[in-house]
């Protein structure tokens, strides 16, 4: 009995101390008072009578902040409260009234994803569509135009959008290229006819600037759209100016010109199919001076089609510095059209590697450097791929990718070198020798580039002393089956020229000087002050030479260069 006595007082005792807790959590009326309570006390009575106290509090200090962190955190922290409903409302209308102050697509786009069955949500869905109209009247974005297009059903409101983007691409075309890329994407467009006309303007201009007056008279004589030329007359009358002082018979006249010191055109594409692959590289090599647009296509023939490195290389090089010394519109245009051409019929290396050269040449070397990858994974080692990209790696500042190139290149000239065969007895193909010819130059070249990179900080610089040892012993080797195959050459056929004649190249460096000194001197010729000026202009616009172009800048401006 007094057993029992002692833990009924015990359990009086607790029951009291439980009380005497929650009356004083009461008392105190904060959450971490009632927090110590349940914490001490989960399982007594008044556990959910404190747990709700708590709810209320969190609830009132959510209210009181009236911020979305608070409302998210109450509402993340006690789920299953009873202010759930009310603390939701709140926080709807918080984010509705910043959705509605930004007044933004995105802003309203984000009130109905967070709430796609609030009370605001038709409120919002009028106002999101309002938003977009005003997007699509102002914005110039194709990107967004497209997002927006993507997701309308058809209607007005598409065929607003549809005629938005024809618009805004048609106003954004401010080059060949996308000119071409309106007329492929906007077949029913509603400008077509203007890209038309401004792609006819470009390629006259074109015709202009090669000196092929007659003929760009022509062509919009007879064209359905030369009477939208607008402009064609003026600038007709001022490329007639232009060939008239270039036809002046002076000696100072002639001596400004780079035609003066350069074969002609017709003779340059007959020569590109010369029986020597020497006459053909240097055809190449000095087509590059003329500035015409009727060089384009030859060069990119020789590119395509030449089985001697040298010949593609310098006709890629040539074909720079005519694209660089036409006016870029035009520039841009000869390239576009091109690539327009070829873009569906692309499916062979020679035609991969015309369309890589047009990309190239065009600014694209990310594309381009995918079509040079194409060429190099559908056939065998191009050398003229390795060439480029040895230049682009070292370009980009990419030293040991270069010198990779580079090693790839020395040991194709080391393939080569060893491959062609040379013997008295059956004697010397001349196509053998100027292939040695090419080993020997694209061996040094190699060599040179990785000497290059030895002076920079490398990913793998043990791997440089291998990769110079590679191509130096494809110098050494193709220097040797060279000069035994030109000595045998010699022997069959006395005065044959050799991989070392420079003829071509030395007189274009002459004639680089000559008309240098000849723009120096053009105010002693005795010329017509305007003659003398259109043809200083000419010089610095057109030459080929960028020497030339700054002698001519300069004595535009009144001083003599250095």
């Amino acid at each position: 009995m007094p057993t029992f006595r002692r833990a009924l007082a015990l359990v009086l005792l607790a029951t009291g101390c439980s009380h005497m807790s929650f009356d004083k959590a009461s008392e105190l009326d904060t959450v971490q008072a009632y927090q110590d309570f349940l914490r001490e006390n989960p399982e007594d009575p008044e556990a959910l009578t404190a747990q709700g106290r708590i709810e209320g509090l969190e609830f009132d200090e959510a209210k009181r902040l009236h911020s979305v962190l608070a409302y998210k955190r109450f509402l993340e922290t006690y789920p299953d409260a009873p202010q759930q409903q009310r603390v939701k409302s709140l926080l709807e209308g918080l984010r509705f009234n910043a959705a509605k102050e930004a007044d933004t697509e995105a802003g309203w786009r984000q009130f109905l994803a967070e709430h796609p069955d609030g009370t605001h949500r038709d409120e919002a869905r009028t106002r999101l569509q309002a938003a977009q109209e005003r997007d699509v009247q102002s914005t110039t974005d194709l990107k967004r135009v497209s997002q927006l297009l993507q997701g309308e059903a058809a209607g007005a409101r598409r065929d607003e959008l549809e005629r938005k983007l024809d618009d805004e691409s048609f106003a954004q075309a401010k080059d060949a290229g996308r000119l071409f890329a309106y007329l492929r994407d906007f077949p029913s467009g509603a400008h077509r006819e203007e890209v038309r006309v401004k792609l006819l303007e470009l390629e006259v201009e074109g015709l202009l600037v090669s000196g092929l007056v007659d003929e760009a008279e022509a062509k919009v004589k007879i064209h359905p759209l030369g009477p939208k030329l607008t402009g064609f007359p003026t600038r007709l009358a001022r490329a007639r100016e232009e060939q008239g002082a270039l036809s002046r018979t002076e000696p100072a006249v002639r001596a400004m010109q780079a035609g003066h010191y350069l074969r002609d055109l017709e003779d340059l594409k007959r020569a590109l199919v010369a029986p020597d692959p020497l006459d053909r590289w240097q055809a190449a090599e000095e087509l590059g001076q003329h500035v015409s647009v009727r060089a384009v296509d030859p060069l990119l023939e020789a590119l395509r089609t030449a089985r001697n490195p040298l010949i593609r290389q310098n006709a890629l090089s040539s074909l720079r510095s005519v694209l660089s010394s036409l006016p870029a519109p035009v520039a841009g245009y000869e390239i576009s059209v091109r690539l327009e051409s070829l873009r569906e019929r692309a499916s062979s290396p020679e035609l991969y590697i015309t369309v890589a050269a047009l990309l190239d040449l065009s600014g694209q070397l990310e594309q381009a450097a995918s079509q040079y990858q194409r060429v190099y994974e559908s056939g065998g080692t191009d050398p003229v791929v390795l060439w480029r990209w040895v230049q682009l790696r070292e370009q980009r500042r990419q030293a040991f990718s270069a010198a990779v190139a580079a090693r790839q290149l020395a040991v194709w000239a080391q393939t080569t070198a060893r491959e062609e065969l040379v013997s008295a007895e059956g004697g010397v193909p001349l196509a053998s020798a100027r292939q040695l010819c090419a080993a020997v130059v694209d061996a040094r070249f190699a060599a040179q580039a990785i000497a290059r990179v030895r002076n920079e900080k490398t990913e793998f610089p043990e791997d440089m002393d291998t990769f110079e040892r590679t191509a130096q012993d494809a110098v050494r080797l193709a220097e040797a089956k060279l000069a035994d195959a030109e000595l045998l050459l010699r022997q069959q056929h006395p005065g044959v020229r050799t991989c070392a004649d420079q003829q071509v190249a030395e007189r274009l460096s002459q004639g680089v000087k000559e008309r240098t000194q000849a723009l120096q001197q053009a105010t002693s010729a005795k010329l017509p002050k305007p003659v003398g000026t259109l043809l200083l202009e000419l010089a610095r616009e057109r030459d080929p030479s960028p020497e030339v172009r700054a002698a001519a800048a300069s004595r535009l401006a009144g001083s003599t260069p250095p």
